[in-house]
């Protein structure tokens, strides 16, 4: 059974990596493990999540969508309404209790029908496409959901994709999302033209039509053969149907393809025995899909259902198997990343997996390989379903007498110890930015688009720096001015690329203070985390403060940041680690020499429940708990599970105990589901 610490080491690892993997796959179209791979990662961490709530991170994956697109060539645009993703079932239990998740939010007795649309998933590039007046006039990417890339010129070229809509009820706005796809003939052809030119060969279907689409140069996604269908909407002046159904045949009925094996089921069996029927398909279909995926019909279902974090309530995609080969593990690499994780590297015999060939595999950890047994020159299983790097399933060629992998105890970048924490799998090198390889990172971590954004300064020119000596530390970066003249004298920097570096960094002398906070890549502290502890405290300089009572040992600090909504006890421990440490403390008051952070300043909407903090307890009859905690954060509020001091509202229900008396103990305000239906106008 897992700890409570080991669970918050393994969630923040979890949150990091899928995060990356996130970030390869969606904005760079470059994956490097298996998508069975990467649901078993959020498969993990939404088990430890379940078991664990309160020990939900900010920066889990369940609150993050796609991938920024800072670093796209293209322009940016950002969507009039968020473009989700979608949570993921496995099996026919999973969708059994995703159905029994809908009726029990929607409070519906066991005898009312609930009726489902179910159309095959296919796997492609999401698209947001904008008409007005029925015309094409902007499409985008899903990027992280909030900000895409503008790709309208490239999909002017795709004759797939309507330009007019035509025919009845087309509403003055309306937002078609789908998906941008191509199909195997056309991947195959395609990847035998780069061939013969010499040009990039593609991994898959997926991957060419992303890479096709995102093109500077429209003539060359006109040149590649790009399909689409539509499979929802976003923002829409007018909806002209009343479910899911009837909104996809009135799509299609202006011109816009659809799913051609899009059904309505009226209960989870039906729902099952069609996605068996497609799985029958699978391979046979002229494009890849890698699943079915499953709606409420009804309209006004969806909208009380609403949206988790990243995903709406009211949806959910049921995936396929993944596919399976054997292959050769000829080598274990090991790679240090930005906090000194040891990754061991599988190097495979490449083998072609469901028409793709692959050569990597990551090991995860140490004790993977030990759980594996897996050595060089072994014969493995490995899995993939749809990407590149697949996952080891199982060892063929175990053999208990022939010596088992050793895992280094030493770094091999710069030969520190290599230990695993107290409750940790992991083994980290201890050095710090002593290490080449976590000091390289660790600045550009700092530096990058999701941390203090500075252009102009990226992993060449830290590189370059670095081995100079004028770059060890973050606060060094800001005194690279200093060596303006020898800049000039070096290859590849002149006049205007100097200037442009040096006022990008000067730009940064007072950033936000949780993008800074969050640059300097404390454990746990992820960019959601930065943000509440800054919100919390009022700015940079006071969240160090907190810290160093922290690292005190300090009772009354330990309490007053653990009771913040969504901060745990593995971030207070983290934070006040962090400055025990005398060199982390000299990183810290170094770096405010140089910077002078911003206060916070809320963007939040001001509404009278704004900020406050209320709590829900007892049998609530009308709202389900998960309904009603979100009508009080779509008021701006905090929907907190336990009572204390700086609980501001009790919404109790009958069967309310110990909060109850909890609350009136403390002289909490205490109210009845009915006055709570008053204050959100549900009455």
């Amino acid at each position: 059974m897992i700890d409570k610490a080991e669970a918050a080491n393994k969630l923040m690892r979890l949150a990091r990596e899928i995060s990356r993997h996130n970030k390869l796959y969606h904005g760079q179209d470059n994956p490097q493990i298996s998508d069975a791979e990467y649901d078993a990662l959020v498969r993990e961490n939404n088990e430890l999540e379940a078991q664990f709530p309160d020990l939900i991170r900010d920066d889990s994956p369940n609150k993050q969508i796609g991938s920024a697109v800072d670093s796209s060539p293209l322009s940016k645009i950002t969507h009039a309404k968020r473009m989700m993703s979608l949570d993921n079932a496995f099996d026919g239990d999973d969708v059994r209790d995703f159905a029994a998740r809908v009726r029990r939010f929607l409070n519906l007795s066991d005898d009312e029908n609930i009726a489902f649309t179910a159309e095959d998933k296919i796997d492609g590039l999401s698209l947001s496409i904008r008409y007005e007046h029925g015309k094409l006039v902007q499409a985008a990417t899903r990027g992280d959901g909030q900000v895409g890339e503008d790709v309208t010129a490239n999909v002017a070229k795709i004759s797939d994709i309507a330009q007019q809509l035509k025919g009845d009820n087309i509403p003055e706005i309306f937002e078609i999302r789908g998906e941008i796809y191509m199909s195997k003939a056309d991947f195959a052809a395609l990847n035998e033209q780069q061939e013969a030119n010499g040009g990039k060969i593609f991994a898959n279907p997926r991957n060419a039509a992303a890479g096709s689409l995102r093109q500077k140069d429209a003539e060359i996604t006109a040149s590649r053969k790009l399909k689409f269908w539509a499979h929802g909407w976003g923002e829409a002046s007018a909806t002209p149907a009343n479910t899911q159904s009837e909104m996809i045949t009135a799509i299609a009925s202006w011109g816009v393809p659809v799913s051609p094996l899009f059904t309505t089921c009226q209960n989870v069996e039906d729902l099952l025995l069609h996605y068996m029927q497609i799985e029958r398909q699978r391979a046979t279909l002229p494009y890849d899909i890698d699943g079915v995926v499953y709606k409420v019909d009804r309209l006004d279902w969806q909208e009380r259902l609403g949206f988790v974090t990243k995903a709406p309530r009211w949806a959910i995609a049921h995936k396929f198997p993944a596919e399976r080969a054997e292959t050769i593990l000829e080598s274990i690499d090991i790679q240090v990343g930005r906090t000194g994780k040891l990754t061991p590297v599988g190097r495979l015999k490449p083998v072609t997996v469901g028409g793709v060939v692959v050569s990597n595999v990551t090991l995860h950890n140490r004790d993977e390989i030990a759980r594996l047994g897996v050595r060089p020159g072994d014969i493995v299983v490995v899995q993939r379903a749809g990407d590149v790097i697949p996952q080891v399933v199982e060892n063929l060629t175990y053999n208990v007498e022939k010596p088992a992998y050793s895992f280094p105890e030493n770094c091999p970048e710069c030969d520190s110890d290599a230990v695993a924490e107290e409750g940790e799998v992991d083994v980290r090198c201890t050095a710090g930015l002593i290490c080449p390889a976590q000091r390289f990172q660790r600045l550009v971590h700092f530096v990058s688009r999701v941390a203090l954004d500075i252009e102009g300064l990226g992993e060449r020119s830290i590189a370059e720096f670095i081995d100079l000596g004028w770059l060890k530390t973050p606060a060094d970066i800001f005194r690279i001015h200093a060596q303006r003249d020898e800049l000039l004298k070096r290859e590849g920097w002149k006049e205007k690329s100097v200037e442009n570096l040096l006022v990008s960094i000067e730009a940064k002398r007072a950033p936000d203070p949780a993008r800074l906070l969050f640059a300097l890549g404390v454990r746990h502290i992820g960019a959601t985390t930065a943000k509440d502890l800054v919100k919390y405290f009022g700015g940079f300089d006071e969240v160090g403060q907190a810290g160093r009572r922290l690292s005190q040992n300090d009772e009354a600090m330990l309490q007053e940041i653990t009771s913040i909504d969504g901060i745990g006890g593995a971030v207070a421990t983290a934070l006040g680690n962090f400055f025990a440490e005398e060199h982390n403390v000299e990183i810290w008051e170094d770096l405010l020499k140089e910077l002078n952070p911003k206060p916070y300043i809320s963007t939040a909407r001001e509404t009278e429940w704004s900020g406050k903090t209320i709590v829900f307890t007892g049998k609530l009859e009308k709202l389900s708990r998960d309904e009603a905690k979100a009508t009080a954060e779509s008021m701006g509020a905090k929907a907190s599970g336990s009572i204390s001091s700086k609980t501001d509202l009790l919404v109790a229900g009958p069967g309310a105990g110990s909060k109850l008396k909890k609350a009136q103990d403390l002289g909490v305000q205490t109210i009845d589901e009915a006055a709570w239906l008053h204050i959100i106008g549900r009455d």
